[in-house]
């Protein structure tokens, strides 16, 4: 593998078109790195280059498909076609502070000189603002004799080429500056780290003072911790020692000489971060070792050594003082009880540990996105150029290409040094210096994709086809589906039936999104913030989809079989609910099998969405609770059945026991609820924790589904004239409601001022028309509510079989949903241009004096 060094080095010298890495996914680990290897001639390197460049910078990347037009532009111009204009060049830049001046005469391939002319190139410092800053270095060519091209042609493609050159210096900059500012923010935070550490270790060390806790004990880090009970025992002895802490004890600390006080909180801003001089505090917490105060009857020491040094003493002090603030409230503010667990212990050292070493992950892959960004952009300054002397037959790609070697994107080796200085770091601290072990983390291989998947995906869905016409036929013939058939198995066997179908055609529509976000690389691993070694593959998920649904139709066509051969035991009757409870246990199942990491972190996002609003929301939380919004039949068939084998009504067959009983049909009016509280809970503690007005607006959303949903659990009791207009005023109300969130918030579209008109200045689908079908089908699906009016019946069909026809709509209208949403939410980060996770870190800092 060439390092970029080499590679620059090896296009400043020949400057043929470098060949790229193969087609790889945007989020392979061999991302950050290009690849010298050989490629297939046919592929077009326009097709290598938007297939390998970060999404969310892709508007910081040379413009080589406009630098192409203008290519065709001033060849047609050359040709002597004059109904083509060139477009107009770009205003110079202001503000010269200096320039230089590169000049060659034109060449022809064979060496020899041919119509004299040249170009100028001029580096300049361009002004930013009315302040007068200097804002950078700019180039402006100036083409001194066209040579028999056409002048304004010619002059139009170098000030979009100077342009565009300008543009990457710009942000080169910036990235780098960005990524230098956070490297050495966290080669703090490391070195912080370590000496904790090591005070840790050389504590636990010495050990054996009064009040100490044992070295072996988990729960204790060490005698320095013992000093956040002594820092609150002492200011409790100054004020009154009644056990209790008062406002003013709260505030201050005192020694046994009563000298020297000073508040705890006085270093500390309302947001927490520290705002007194770190010398300072940190000498005055050194003044408390080797005091002895008593705990619940006990003798304990501060320990913190002299030596320590003051930034660890620093993070100490923020930790112990949020650990007794924490303790304090919960035992009413009486820090006398339990002082042994007012502690840092391991878990939170690991707890920092990890958040760095996470930060130091998404470092090294925002340099590697930067290294990629580098060395595209120049392979696509080398092979426009190229395009350009093979046009008019001129020799400038020597001359230009010399100033592009020598701008700052280039030139500049800081990100590359501060990569090597992460993985060195990685190494050592995280990987016990094993650089293989460090690479599983700072470059995680994908999983790859073997042919089997696809084989048994064919395989299975062919089982699944057979099967299901087999059960339709029988179905049809024993008449199960019809309004005058056995209502015991329309009531008991189709519920599951009916619930792992939508269940799975929503795991498949998910699968379908996936394919889709790869094909337009929407970057959906960053934006659900997934680990790219445990991701599911859309093949994954169709391998799941095909699989069950064989095993689900293969057992339910068994059940029928069985019923229409008159077998009617209650173990024949306990079957599908048998087929449910494993498939329960295999979500749970504890071994490392069958995508044990994706089962749990579904299970993990549903535990934060039962559990709203204690749990921060993040985007796959509101993301998955959106669909469970669309899985209300799916949820109250599992209440249903629940009820019907938990009560043992399988055994009498009395499928109406759990529509009777007044709990469990107030339960299932509740499960039609939950999805829309959960959601509207979502947007209260997003709000509550960013402040933005907008959540509360879209929280009103879900308040007018629970209440549409109201009404027509009303009117499903009570026929009437007035409760049928009022599910049609709510039910109309929560629609336009809906419909606008859906197109104006969450998918961005029906910006008037837009360049696409009624639709958004960025679009990933090159054709408009797409986005208004899509428009129209979600308005046609969302109108879905109409059947509670109509009542719509086919045929003799039981009227379930209808509405689970209607219920899968809406899981093929929210997976459609599901493309748009995430679409807008990239072209947001592009927007911002971010491409990896800022991981928060564990200390406060402060500036030295």
């Amino acid at each position: 593998m060439d390092t970029l060094a080499s590679h620059a080095a090896h296009i400043s010298t020949h400057y043929p078109m470098a060949p790229l890495e193969t087609s790889t996914h945007y989020h392979s680990s061999s991302r950050s790195e290009l690849h010298c290897c050989s490629l297939e001639p046919m592929v077009k390197f326009s097709k290598q280059f938007e297939g390998q460049l970060v999404p969310e910078w892709k508007e910081a990347f040379v413009d080589y498909w406009q630098l192409k037009k203008d290519i065709k532009t001033l060849q047609a111009a050359a040709a002597g076609d004059q109904g083509i204009s060139g477009p107009e060049a770009p205003a110079p830049t202001t503000a010269v502070a200096s320039h230089w001046v590169m000049r060659l005469p034109f060449l022809n391939p064979h060496g020899h000189h041919k119509e004299p002319g040249a170009i100028q190139v001029h580096r300049k410092l361009a002004s930013a603002g009315d302040d007068g800053a200097v804002a950078g270095v700019v180039y402006e060519t100036e083409v001194l004799d066209a040579a028999g091209l056409p002048g304004v042609e010619a002059k139009a493609f170098f000030g979009r080429l100077d342009e565009q050159l300008n543009k990457v210096n710009r942000f080169y900059e910036k990235k780098q500056g960005e990524f230098l500012e956070r490297g050495e923010s966290l080669r703090r935070q490391l070195q912080i780290l370590v000496e904790l550490k090591a005070a840790v270790t050389e504590a636990r060390r010495r050990g054996g003072s009064p009040g100490s806790a044992d070295a072996e004990d988990p729960s204790v880090s060490c005698s320095i911790l013992h000093g956040d009970q002594s820092l609150r025992g002492i200011a409790e002895q100054e004020h009154g020692g009644q056990g209790k802490l008062t406002k003013d004890a709260m505030a201050k600390i005192t020694d046994e000489e009563g000298e020297d006080q000073f508040s705890i909180s006085e270093g500390l801003g309302e947001s927490g971060r520290i705002e007194k001089p770190r010398e300072e505090v940190a000498h005055k917490l050194r003044t408390l070792s080797g005091k002895e105060v008593t705990c619940q009857g006990r003798s304990v020491r501060i320990t913190i050594p002299v030596t320590t040094p003051s930034r660890t003493v620093i993070a100490i002090r923020d930790l112990l003082f949020d650990d007794m603030l924490s303790q304090s409230r919960k035992n009413g503010g009486n820090v006398g009880d339990g002082c042994e667990k007012l502690s840092i212990n391991k878990k939170k050292v690991h707890q920092a540990e990890k958040m760095i070493r996470g930060a130091l992950v998404e470092l090294y892959k925002g340099l590697g996105y930067l290294k990629t960004y580098r060395s595209l952009n120049m392979l696509a300054f080398v092979k426009i150029l190229k395009k350009f002397d093979k046009v008019t037959a001129k020799e400038v790609q020597t001359i230009y290409l010399k100033v592009v070697e020598s701008s700052y994107f280039n030139s500049s080796d800081k990100a590359i040094r501060l990569m090597d200085d992460v993985e060195e770091l990685f190494v050592r601290h995280f990987a016990n210096g094993d650089k293989r072990k460090a690479m599983k983390y700072l470059k995680p291989n994908q999983k790859e994709e073997s042919h089997s998947t696809t084989f048994f995906i064919g395989l299975f869905t062919g089982g699944f086809v057979a099967l299901f016409i087999g059960y339709c036929i029988m179905a049809h013939i024993a008449g199960m589906y019809t309004q005058q058939s056995n209502k015991v198995y329309m009531s008991t066997s189709y519920p599951v039936l009916s619930m792992f179908s939508l269940f799975f055609l929503h795991l498949f529509a998910y699968g379908c999104n996936i394919f889709m976000w790869r094909k337009t690389r929407i970057n959906y691993t960053f934006i659900f913030e997934f680990t790219p070694t445990k991701e599911l593959k859309y093949r994954d998920v169709f391998l799941i989809c095909t699989t069950s649904m064989t095993i689900v139709v293969g057992v339910m066509f068994a059940h029928l079989t069985l019923i229409v051969k008159g077998y009617s035991s209650s173990a024949v009757q306990a079957i599908p609910g048998c087929l449910l409870l494993v498939f329960l246990l295999m979500l749970v199942c504890p071994f490392k099998i069958l995508y044990r990491s994706s089962r749990y972190d579904f299970l993990r996002v549903i535990r934060n969405i039962i559990l709203t609003p204690f749990y921060k929301v993040v985007m796959v939380d509101f993301f998955m609770a959106d669909q469970l919004c669309s899985q209300v039949p799916v949820l109250r068939s599992l209440e249903y059945l629940a009820c019907y084998y938990i009560t043992s009504s399988y055994k009498t067959q009395d499928y109406g026991y759990c529509t009777r009983v007044k709990h469990f049909r107030d339960l299932a009016y509740a499960v039609s609820f939950l999805p829309y509280y959960w959601r509207a809970m979502q947007c209260a503690r997003r709000w509550f924790d960013e402040g933005d007005i907008n959540h509360l607006v879209n929280l009103g959303k879900y308040v007018s589904a629970m209440l549409a949903a109201g009404t027509k659990l009303a009117y499903e009791n009570d026929n009437s004239a007035g409760w049928l207009s009022l599910v049609v005023i709510v039910s109309s109300v929560a629609t336009i409601y809906q419909l606008y969130w859906d197109f104006v918030k969450d998918w961005g579209l029906l910006q008037f001022n837009s360049k696409n008109p009624w639709l958004r200045n960025d679009l990933i689908l090159k054709q408009k028309y797409i986005y208004f079908l899509s428009m129209a089908l979600n308005l046609l699906l969302r109108l879905a509510w109409l059947q509670t009016v109509i009542h719509p019946n086919i045929g003799s069909l039981d009227s379930r079989v209808t509405l689970f026809f209607l219920a899968a709509l809406e899981v093929i209208r929210r997976g459609h949903w599901n493309f748009y949403r995430l679409e807008n939410e990239h072209l947001n980060n592009a927007g911002r241009f971010r491409a990896v996770k800022v991981v928060p870190l564990p200390f406060h800092e402060v500036e030295e004096d």
